[in-house]
């Protein structure tokens, strides 16, 4: 998400959706045929634990999604291109854009496309804190006695950055193992806090 025309915008201003793929993939040969840009649907879901309850009827996840629509087209300005391709490339690892080969070759730019999604609407939706029983269950002594009812809290972990076979740098790099420390704290933490009723 970010603005090409107002770089410096906020999440909570209007943003557009850059999206990546290969110059002849379906959504890309589709988006540049529209004349008024291709109708898409952009859906997210991240899991933050199991929640168990007293019968399964009741299990549920701790989740947050967000659903967006809007209207994609092509970006054939080249500088536009370059600045979302830095984009995608920094918002998967910061930093990376700048610390790799760049900017990419005539053959790798003529190979992507680029669409920028002008975001007409969207929803999210936030699913956290402890099972919710019925009290018909809870009132019953003989199950919870015996079945056992809470959050089995799950997070994305990075691993251990591995070197390539074609690798010559001996030195990991320290944005990448503060990245890698970051998320996963940033990660279990959210998870964890997610276990209890707000």
């Amino acid at each position: 998400m970010g603005s090409f025309s107002y770089p410096s915008a906020q999440l909570d201003e209007l943003l557009d959706c850059y999206l990546h793929g290969y110059v002849s993939s379906r959504v890309m040969r589709l988006a540049r045929e529209s004349v008024e840009g291709l109708p898409v649907c952009i859906a997210a879901t991240k899991c933050d634990g199991l929640v168990l309850s007293l019968t399964p009827f009741s299990h549920s996840y701790n989740y947050r999604s967000a659903v967006l629509f809007g209207y994609a087209t092509c970006i054939d300005n080249v500088e536009e291109k370059l600045w979302a391709m830095e984009l995608i490339t920094n918002s998967t690892v910061p930093g990376r854009w700048q610390n790799s080969r760049t900017p990419p070759d005539g053959a790798e730019l003529a190979s992507t496309t680029i669409l920028k999604v002008k975001i007409a609407n969207g929803s999210g939706k936030v699913r956290d804190g402890e099972p919710h029983d019925d009290k018909k269950d809870l009132d019953r002594s003989d199950i919870t006695e015996r079945v056992w009812t809470g959050v089995v809290p799950m997070w994305e972990t990075l691993g251990e950055p591995t070197a390539s076979s074609s690798n010559r740098v001996s030195e990991k790099p320290e944005y990448i193992h503060a990245f890698a420390d970051r998320v996963n704290k940033k990660n279990e933490l959210y998870a964890q806090k997610a276990t209890r009723d707000p």
